[in-house]
């Protein structure tokens, strides 16, 4: 999946237009699906859309802004550029990256809308030809429903596409997020129906889709007000947990030894990748190693536009000590690749004495050859991996409290040589705060953070997250963040400009 066949020669976004609606753009061809090999290259194109810089390294950045754990220094190195002042202290504004992660993340839902307006599955497949069809199909459903999922996390009630735009339908009013939800468990659990595998190595497989809908019953577990008629808490965790153990009874997955190895293009799509976007240098251009590597690590073009809120790294190793994690998740000392100096950033620099050198680097996403020369990389990035899936079913126990939370987080605390602290044998709100901060140990900058430090509410994020930061004893107001405490501005994103402008449905 590394060398995709690119065929989608012509992009059709829902909001900026390049082409007349009433033209056919290629992947609007009914033809297109009707033959297994076409239709094969057009979800291929869908997974494309999401490796752009817009859907890849744009909504990273905003996903990682958004969170409360990183600073920034694109677009000046102090606390008060533009980034840092408004998203990354959680005030978003208007901005170009929000507004590029909405446009690419539509751009998969109108390619996910064609395919499945468009592809043909029979009853009972039987040959290679249908049985392919059927997952192709079930990798559309799996795409829509992701990309609303994350659409609506981050911006609240959006316009819900489940058709294309034409000439006579260029505008969609706002869908309140319960309802977006509801759309999407049905698009997931469609989607786990029709994935069977065809698509072979590097594609996910059903259990992905078991997986998205897990952490969407949670979501809706622990919010009120997006849940369906009917439905309890307790039946959302039960919900849940009947989703994630799909997974982990499919013994489809194990992690891997070396938790670095993860982020490396030497151990792509392993045994603990669960759904992993394929990055061709040439096809998707993609950038992570320029923007995400730290200054000076490599020979040319580091930008190192994440580094992590001192806080959270001193909070990391005081933790876990000796957690094998640490190495692979921040950096703050290295020899520079221009001239064999050291560099160093807190802690291995302690004082603090600059925003320059006040925080740790954030390394998963850097280049890790030091001697490259180029901006491009194509190091896969995982979406979804098992460690993830393991820490979701220990939550989801101990909210059952069925007594199988410590079975899934053992195996994540012993890859990482990491002791249980005291949390894990407390009561079982103590056990929640632990395993909420265990998903921050382990998925640090791989896009979920956003989403967890929200899921329970405004004011678990208040306190676990927002407050825990301003009020550090090492806070430095010249050099760190202060968060937002406003719910209006911290818990999601205002719809675009671009779309409040060009979609007469919706108002500001």
């Amino acid at each position: 999946m590394k060398n995709y066949k690119i065929i989608l020669v012509m992009i059709f976004g829902l909001f900026i237009l390049s082409c007349d609606l009433d033209e056919n753009p290629i992947f609007l061809n009914v033809s297109m699906y009707e033959n297994p090999e076409s239709a094969s290259a057009a979800i291929d194109g869908i997974y494309q859309s999401l490796t752009t810089y817009n859907a890849q390294e744009r909504r990273l950045f905003v996903l990682n802004g958004f969170s409360g754990f990183f600073t920034t220094g694109k677009n000046g190195n102090n606390n008060k550029n533009t980034n840092n002042a408004n998203l990354f202290s959680l005030k978003p504004i208007y901005d170009a990256d929000s507004e590029a992660v909405w446009g690419g993340l539509y751009q998969v839902i109108a390619q996910s809308n064609s395919a499945i307006n468009n592809i043909q599955v029979v009853e009972t497949p039987t040959t290679t030809d249908e049985l392919l069809i059927e997952d192709l199909a079930g990798h559309a459903y799996f795409m829509r429903a992701w990309s609303y999922f994350s659409l609506t996390r981050l911006f609240g009630d959006i316009p819900l596409w489940l058709d294309l735009p034409d000439s006579d339908n260029l505008s969609k009013a706002r869908t309140t997020t319960k309802d977006i939800y509801a759309q999407a468990i049905v698009d997931a659990i469609k989607a786990e129906e029709l994935m069977n595998g065809s698509k072979g190595k590097g594609y996910p497989k059903q259990y992905a889709a078991n997986m998205l809908l897990a952490k969407m019953y949670m979501a809706l577990a622990t919010n009120p007000a997006l849940r369906a008629d009917g439905i309890s808490e307790a039946d959302y965790w039960k919900k849940a947990y009947d989703e994630a153990i799909k997974v982990y009874r499919s013994s489809a997955y194990t992690l891997v030894t070396d938790y670095s190895s993860l982020f490396t293009d030497d151990n792509e799509n392993s045994s603990e990748s669960i759904f992993e976007l394929q990055i061709s240098q040439d096809a998707a251009n993609s950038q992570m190693g320029r923007n995400y590597s730290p200054w000076k690590w490599k020979k040319t073009l580091a930008f190192g536009w994440f580094k992590v809120h001192a806080d959270v790294y001193d909070d990391h190793v005081a933790t876990y000590p000796n957690d094998s994690r640490i190495a692979g998740t921040y950096i703050s000392e290295w020899i520079r690749a221009d001239n064999g100096n050291t560099a160093k950033f807190y802690p291995a620099n302690a004082s603090r004495s600059s925003y320059f050198n006040a925080n740790p680097y954030f390394f998963k996403f850097a280049e890790k050859d030091q001697t490259s020369t180029t901006q491009y990389n194509s190091q896969n990035i995982i979406v979804y991996r098992y460690a993830e899936l393991l820490i979701m079913l220990a939550e989801i126990s101990n909210e059952l409290q069925n007594g199988e939370q410590m079975i899934y987080v053992q195996q994540v605390l012993d890859r990482a040589s990491a002791t249980p602290h005291a949390g894990y044998s407390g009561s079982k709100d103590d056990f929640r705060d632990a395993i909420m901060r265990e998903y921050r140990y382990e998925l640090l900058g791989e896009g979920e953070d956003s989403f967890n430090n929200r899921r329970r509410g405004f004011n678990y994020f208040l306190t676990n997250v927002i407050l825990k930061h301003n009020n550090n004893p090492g806070f430095k107001a010249s050099v760190d963040l202060t968060l937002s405490t406003d719910e209006s501005q911290a818990m999601q994103l205002p719809v675009p400009l671009i779309e409040l402008n060009t979609n007469e449905l919706i108002e500001n």
